[in-house]
């Protein structure tokens, strides 16, 4: 008679290194959960009777046979199919599945990885960093005394400098901001306690009850959030700052309502409905296949000229703030885009430009470009690390009533 948890036990695989497959079909379901796909004991234990029956004559077999036993949603097929083709790659794969030895598992170069999604590439990472063994040498003892912490040395350091392991840091620091925008005071009144009297509300209590006499009703003004526009450059000077802000603009849009997202370089997208994708690997994909002009050039003035003409009257309502996301390297007229950023300044009750060439101190606004745009802008700020984004998440969430007029505010950064 058998015991109750030997029932539950991996079925002896084919072969004579049936325990080595059977540790390396764990490995692999360790992997699909990591990057989302529910794959549970039960799962687990089919897929092991499955390669029992089915053999491992050739590789379509044990890949149909895995898909059976782990897919149940046609959402994961996709994800499964990239986990499978880079866990199961060894160039010999058949003659060594023949023999059940275990498959090596290679980590994607750089150009494979930009195919992955970077959940996988983060799981397959772990996955081989945690079977390795540090060795007594290695370790080393030091005190924290006077020392910046790996937080700390991430919050300041330039985007264009930072490492692929950085780069990911500093994407999940983004996914935990907590995003806001101050509520604004509309034209619109509702009853309440405030300084104006309502004379509607007042006459209406005297009509119900003429004998009490009057009793002043007041009311105060209505507040609501206003939308963000976002115009970001995607032109080949701004390629790694915009990315960082692709992922700032999702966070951004997953919590708050009224979001919307354009990108420019020499044309003009909208991929708002893009990023309203709950999963920000699966909005960056939708992203990347509807803009077609990546790592280009520059065409500021036309691209403000098709949004004010285009969506500036859709968008651009009830006290928008835009966000201009640019190194305002410019190379048509400078007059056209004169003409188009106060067309823009009119539109919006907020305009806030963010250049990643703030970084440098000894930065002056020399191109036709920048000093086109600036008299029109109410806020410059630099956009360059995680610091200087939770700086601009401040100053969203902070009212404007006692900031400085706006070409007032420009004309004095131009003479700095």
């Amino acid at each position: 008679m058998t015991n109750g948890l030997q029932s539950h036990r991996l079925p002896q695989l084919p072969g004579q290194h049936g325990g080595e497959l059977a540790a390396n079909l764990m490995h692999f379901a360790r992997v699909l959960r990591e990057v989302g796909v529910p794959v549970g004991p039960g799962a687990l234990l089919h897929a092991a009777s499955a390669l029992t029956a089915v053999g491992l004559r050739s590789r379509l077999d044990l890949y149909w046979a895995l898909s059976a036993c782990f897919i149940t949603r046609r959402e994961h097929q996709a994800i499964f199919d990239q986990a499978f083709h880079v866990f199961w790659r060894n160039p010999q794969l058949l003659e060594r599945m023949m023999s059940l030895m275990l498959p090596q598992l290679r980590v994607p170069t750089s150009d494979e990885a930009d195919k992955l999604k970077q959940r996988l590439a983060d799981a397959l990472n772990a996955g081989s960093a945690a079977s390795r063994e540090v060795p007594e040498e290695e370790i080393l003892e030091h005190r924290s005394t006077l020392t910046w912490s790996d937080q700390e040395t991430l919050q300041h350091q330039d985007f264009e400098s930072m490492s692929q392991q950085e780069v990911l840091a500093a994407r999940r620091a983004i996914a935990r901001m907590d995003l806001g925008v101050r509520p604004q005071l509309t034209r619109r009144y509702r009853s309440g306690p405030g300084r104006n009297i309502d004379l509607r509300a007042s006459m209406r209590a005297l009509a119900k009850r003429p004998d009490c006499g009057i009793t002043l009703a007041t009311r105060q003004r209505r507040k609501r959030e206003p939308a963000v526009v976002a115009l970001c450059d995607i032109s080949g000077s701004m390629a790694q700052y915009s990315r960082m802000m692709l992922h700032f603009l999702h966070a951004l849009t997953r919590d708050q309502r009224r979001v919307h997202s354009f990108v420019f370089g020499t044309r003009l997208t909208n991929i708002s409905r893009s990023l309203v994708q709950r999963d920000v690997d699966d909005a960056l994909d939708s992203v990347s296949q509807q803009v077609c002009d990546w790592n280009g050039g520059t065409r500021i003035a036309d691209c403000l000229l098709r949004f004010n003409r285009d969506w500036s009257r859709r968008v651009l309502s009830q006290g928008a703030v835009v966000l201009l996301i640019t190194d305002g390297l410019e190379r048509d007229d400078s007059a056209l885009l004169a003409v188009e950023a106060e067309r823009l300044s009119r539109s919006a009750k907020r305009v806030i430009w963010l250049n990643p060439l703030l970084r440098y101190d000894k930065y002056q606004a020399l191109a036709q470009g920048a000093r086109a745009l600036l008299p029109h802008v109410d806020d410059f700020r630099r956009v360059h690390n995680l610091a200087a984004l939770e700086d601009l998440a401040q100053l969203l969430a902070t009212p404007r009533d006692n900031r400085m007029p706006v070409k007032r505010q420009a004309q004095l950064t131009v003479v700095q």
